[in-house]
């Protein structure tokens, strides 16, 4: 196996064969946009999702898609941290921005497929969605259940060689360009919540599936909810077993948590130059800018231990959940700098480069406490995981 240096190496020298060396715009120049959600149209999505799936094939069929995966399904078999090593290399070039659809579809979905599928779902999803011809989204959250995802109230009733879901899910990104859905069902109402749930794959273009966006603050509609009504799946679209979907969801959410480590990084940065560029700052700011810079450090340590751990060839524990949790509050001390630095500049469209642009960080922000697993749950698992506190009591 290639050494992670030899790896890294070979890496930005195929990268410079397909794509140019990315360059940092002047400040003051350039897209001002630090948008925590995207604010596009439909139309607007669908171009953007296009574009990143032509370099996710082209990337994917010169072998460096799927690093970590299995050879049989396109993959190099590579350790799990070396997706980190290419993604830093990666970040060099001027590729396409991956949009929330991508890691979901291949860092998500795919491994669960891998662990729960059978050998023919093997076959028909795993190569296809890790080039993403095949696109997935999460059909998770519902209004009713909250945090609490156990509680789900969309139904799947047997009938015949087939089920018939009917249901509401909420807050799903991607639903408008994915191919499939992965839904979480109940299928026994009698049973305790945790054991009376299924996963299923649902076609997004099933008769009985629609999909109406969610307009956001910001005025985008990055989410959209979905309504099940009456849609007919095949018994070979179920993922896992029968009143197991439980521990299937658990395998989607462990990786989402891992993959949500870096948010609002890139934020931050942004917020840390624009203190840079203003120049007359009180202590009081210059303190806050630095606690900031501070913050990414650490956060970016934090993503070095996982990388570590999974290095070691063990899958990440509380790791996950910190870094999640420390990522949210980094998003909200970089709303916290920006409000002080900008004051009224900040709530009136002048014109001005980088200024107004930052109330749609403001206004995204706080979702990223709920999103991926909300902080009241990574605190549950931290304190019942790991400091061994008294679990919560279930109903």
């Amino acid at each position: 196996m290639t050494g992670p240096a030899e790896f890294r190496a070979a890496a930005r020298a195929w990268l410079s064969t397909v794509a140019s060396p990315r360059t940092s715009a002047a400040w003051g120049t350039g897209d001002d946009s630090v948008a925590v959600f995207d604010n596009w149209t439909e139309e607007q999505e669908r171009t953007h999702t296009a574009r990143g799936q032509e370099w996710e094939r082209t990337r994917f069929d010169a072998g460096w898609g799927a690093l970590s995966r299995a050879p049989s399904s396109g993959g190099r078999g590579l350790p799990a941290f070396y997706e980190q090593l290419y993604r830093t290399e990666e970040a060099a070039f001027d590729v396409p921005r991956r949009s929330e659809i991508f890691p979901v579809t291949q860092h998500l979905v795919a491994p669960a497929i891998e662990i729960w599928g059978t050998e023919e779902q093997k076959q028909r999803w795993l190569r296809p969605m890790l080039r993403t011809d095949e696109l997935a989204c999460q059909l998770f959250s519902e209004t009713e259940a909250g945090s609490d995802l156990a509680a789900v109230r969309t139904k799947a009733v047997r009938r015949g060689d087939g089920w018939v879901l009917d249901g509401h899910k909420v807050w799903t990104s991607g639903a408008r360009v994915a191919t499939w859905g992965v839904a979480v069902c109940r299928t026994d109402p009698e049973a305790p919540k945790h054991a009376g749930i299924t996963v299923f794959l649902v076609r997004m273009d099933a008769p009985g599936v629609t999909v109406r966006p969610i307009r956001q603050m910001t005025g985008g509609a990055s989410f959209n909810e979905v309504y099940l009504d009456g849609v007919v799946v095949p018994d070979a679209d179920r993922l896992g077993p029968v009143g197991q979907g439980w521990k299937v969801t658990l395998s989607v959410l462990a990786a989402e948590r891992l993959d949500s480590g870096s948010l609002g990084l890139d934020n931050a940065d942004r917020a840390i130059e624009l203190a840079r560029h203003r120049g007359d700052l009180s202590g009081a700011e210059r303190q806050q800018t630095a606690d900031l810079y501070v913050r990414t450090l650490v956060q970016r340590l934090i993503g070095l231990r996982v990388t570590a751990a999974l290095a070691a060839g063990r899958e990440p524990g509380a790791e996950a959940s910190v870094g999640k949790l420390y990522a949210t509050e980094t998003l909200r001390r970089t709303s916290d700098l920006v409000v002080q630095l900008l004051g009224p500049r900040l709530v009136a469209d002048t014109g001005e480069w980088g200024t107004f642009a930052w109330t749609e960080h403001l206004l995204g922000a706080p979702g990223y406490s709920i999103a991926g697993g909300s902080d009241e749950i990574q605190r549950t698992i931290l304190a019942e995981r790991v400091l061994g506190l008294p679990k919560e009591p279930s109903r």
